[in-house]
């Protein structure tokens, strides 16, 4: 087996397709077990209660919130770990390793803090509904409060995929997605003599999964805190790399409490139809999730190596892997809507709503490749603020203004959005992305 440094040196010599083909696998199938879980997660709480998977909705956007905080900051580590290995500097790379827990635990107990107290608030902001209230409560709390496991084990995975190692992040995720499945219906329907805890213990199943795979990855992902001198500076490049994951992230959170503000104008199940399409997508988004997650430090070993030709055709390859099994998604929404919609409901209304949005949504998925595609490259080569330009661009200016504009003509106009914004977006990091290649600074004499 490759030791860290072998796989590390890869990424500046061995051919590019074979690097991510072995590295992206791992990451796929960890994705996959996740999506999996968060289908099985809702139709076992659904089956408690049609008022807690209502709880879960509502909670669903500070959990996005959470993640986002957590594997930004992961991915931020993982960046300038990458780089620093390009250029030979291993202690250094170390060094960003060791801030990994430090600043995981001080995020979280931010995070925990202020999830605690505005809880109540929060869900009565949501809803009416003293049940729904009391439930949201519980099991916001819950996941929010005990994140710790969330937190770490995002950073963990991050240093050792900074240094190329996908196994047993993998192996991770596959462990706690399980640990997960499996203590839900003990615990929310109180099976083998365990207590029924409902709702709570839909929370608490999530959080033991997150623990244990946060558990599985500490021993090679954890590293020794650098001085603490070094904090200030280093802390500061961390996040300057990570913000625009976070912020990518961080806008699901706005813009699909903004979605559904403008189809509840409509009907609640225009409302269902867009929570059931995000549940789908997450299958079909797991090939370009995890391509993403890949060329991170590929491109940032690369570039730091002085190698620009390199990190071109990592981007290349990722772009055509990604539109080739994006276009699969693509085909299921267009041919058998009816099926995906009916797993989850029987609503002839949501039915009616949904096979035409799912088909006119499918139409963005390739242009979607390119959209999220070009943030991930300039994060990689440090240039932060275009990577954010891009994220907010796609997720202010345009997400929620043109929803609100399509939707002035009516509901089935409105599904027209997204492959409107992912169109746009597309093109304009491919400008951007090409301005940038050809900078004559960037001209490499390496070869592959």
């Amino acid at each position: 087996m490759a030791t860290h440094g072998e796989m590390t040196n890869a990424f500046g010599t061995e051919r590019i397709s074979r690097i991510l083909l072995k590295m992206a696998p791992p990451v796929m199938l960890a994705q996959l077990i996740q999506a999996l879980y968060n289908i099985i997660d809702s139709m076992f709480v659904g089956k408690y209660s049609d008022v807690g998977l209502t709880a879960l909705s509502i909670v669903y956007p500070l959990q996005l919130l959470m993640i986002a905080l957590a594997v930004g900051t992961g991915v931020g580590i993982n960046t300038v770990m990458a780089a620093k290995l390009g250029s030979g500097k291993e202690e250094r790379a170390d060094d960003y390793a060791g801030m990994a827990m430090p600043i995981a635990a001080a995020l979280w107990g931010i995070f925990a803090a202020i999830c605690y107290f505005l809880m109540p608030a929060y869900a009565r902001l949501q809803t009416d509904s003293p049940e729904v209230t009391a439930d949201v409560i519980v099991y916001g709390r819950i996941v929010c409060v005990f994140s710790l496991g969330l937190f770490l084990e995002s950073v963990w995975t991050k240093v050792l995929q900074a240094r190329g190692n996908m196994r047993l992040p993998m192996l991770a995720q596959i462990v706690g997605a399980v640990t997960n499945i499996v203590l839900d219906p003990l615990l929310i329907f109180g099976m083998f003599g365990l207590p029924k805890l409902g709702i709570a213990g839909a929370a608490i199943a999530t959080v033991c999964g997150q623990f244990t795979a946060a558990l599985l990855v500490m021993k090679k992902g954890f590293c020794k805190s650098p001085p603490i001198r070094n904090y200030p500076r280093d802390t500061g490049r961390i996040f300057s790399l990570g913000l625009p994951n976070i912020l990518m992230q961080s806008a699901y959170t706005l813009y699909i409490f903004g979605l559904n503000m403008i189809l509840a104008a409509f009907s609640d199940a225009a409302v269902t139809v867009l929570g059931l399409y995000y549940k789908w997508q997450t299958f079909f988004f797991i090939p370009l999730g995890a391509m993403q997650t890949c060329i991170v430090p590929v491109i940032s070993y690369n570039f730091a190596a002085g190698n620009a030709q390199r990190c071109r055709k990592t981007l290349h390859f990722s772009l055509i892997f990604g539109t080739a099994l994006m276009f699969l998604g693509t085909l299921c929404f267009a041919l058998i809507p009816e099926p995906m919609l009916r797993l989850f409901s029987s609503d002839e209304q949501v039915i009616a709503i949904g096979i035409p949005a799912f088909r006119i949504i499918g139409l963005g998925f390739v242009p979607m490749v390119f959209s999220l595609s070009y943030p991930v490259l300039f994060q990689a080569v440090g240039e932060s603020i275009k990577s954010s330009l891009l994220t907010i661009i796609r997720t202010v200016f345009l997400f929620v203004p043109l929803a609100y504009l399509f939707s002035r003509f009516g509901l089935g106009y409105f599904w027209f959005t997204y492959p409107v914004t992912d169109g746009i977006v597309g093109i304009i990091g491919c400008l951007m992305a090409r301005k940038f290649f050809a900078r004559p600074s960037l001209h490499s004499t390496q070869t592959e």
